[in-house]
């Protein structure tokens, strides 16, 4: 998956792919993970949101099934 590079402390980069709704980010830290059932709406908030960590943190990581992949 093409990823963007993102300017925040925490994400080095994210992709996303909509056919799949897979949302993957990469940690500057703690490796590359997918989360699954993102739906477009929501990625493009996590995009537009000031803090992508944060939003990351409130509305995906706890709520959407994830698998580390890098």
């Amino acid at each position: 998956m093409i990823r963007d590079p993102i300017a925040s402390t925490n994400i080095a980069s994210a992709g996303y792919d909509e056919v799949s709704q897979t949302l993957e980010v990469e940690f500057i830290s703690s490796g590359i993970y997918q989360y699954y059932n993102i739906g477009a709406d929501l990625y493009q908030q996590f995009i537009q949101s000031p803090s992508k960590g944060q939003f990351l943190n409130i509305y995906i990581k706890n709520a959407y099934p994830y698998s580390r992949v890098g």
